[in-house]
């Protein structure tokens, strides 16, 4: 009687939205909570581009502060870049860490539209293994990592400033296991190349 009544609960659920829906639903809730990874993306303007725009993503060498274990020098621009190939197949990456105006220089070199020019703002490498656990042996570091990025799209002609970005992002209480800040940036980095295209999900 009772898998009777689970079954109908099922049917009558799956009438009012699809599996994929109710998986998004539980996931939310549950990043919400704090048991999964969670990011909040804000952005200054919401702008879409064409998706043959030619891309140069850049980061800056900016040493970010923090507890932990600093990220590797170019890891930001290299999340991103792996979340852009989907949506737009002219993207390049910097090979190493550079300024501003050297990321607009390499850009005008190479023929690029735009410059997403990105960088770590705050990291917080929380103790998530046994490792980091027996170098730093602190109770009050056990926890998630956290981080912020900061990310401006420049146009590459005229130097505008097209979007200005602030990822937040948060591990999980079931995903902070042998993770660090820069694990956290494929979701985020993707939702906002979707959004560049004008893609919802």
């Amino acid at each position: 009687m009772r898998s009777l009544g689970l079954l109908l609960a099922l049917m009558t659920l799956s009438g009012c939205m699809n599996v994929s829906d109710m998986g998004e639903g539980v996931r939310y809730h549950m990043s919400d909570a704090g048991l999964l990874d969670h990011s909040d993306t804000r952005r200054t303007l919401s702008v879409r581009l064409q998706p043959d725009s030619f891309i140069l993503i850049g980061q800056g060498a900016f040493v970010p502060p923090g507890k932990g274990p600093v990220p590797r020098q170019n890891v930001v621009a290299e999340e991103a870049f792996k979340a852009f190939i989907e949506y737009f197949p002219l993207v390049r990456r910097a090979q190493a860490p550079l300024g501003l105006e050297e990321a607009l220089a390499e850009a005008r070199s190479l023929g690029a539209h735009y410059v997403l020019y990105t960088r770590y703002a705050r990291t917080d490498d929380r103790i998530g293994n046994g490792d980091q656990w027996y170098d730093e042996q602190a109770v009050d570091r056990l926890g998630w990592d956290t981080g912020v990025v900061q990310m401006m799209l420049i146009e590459t002609s005229t130097r505008y400033l097209i979007d200005t970005v602030r990822i937040r992002s948060r591990g999980g209480l079931l995903t902070l296991h042998d993770t660090t800040p820069a694990d956290l940036l494929a979701a985020p980095m993707r939702e906002y190349a979707r959004s560049l295209v004008g893609m919802s999900r």
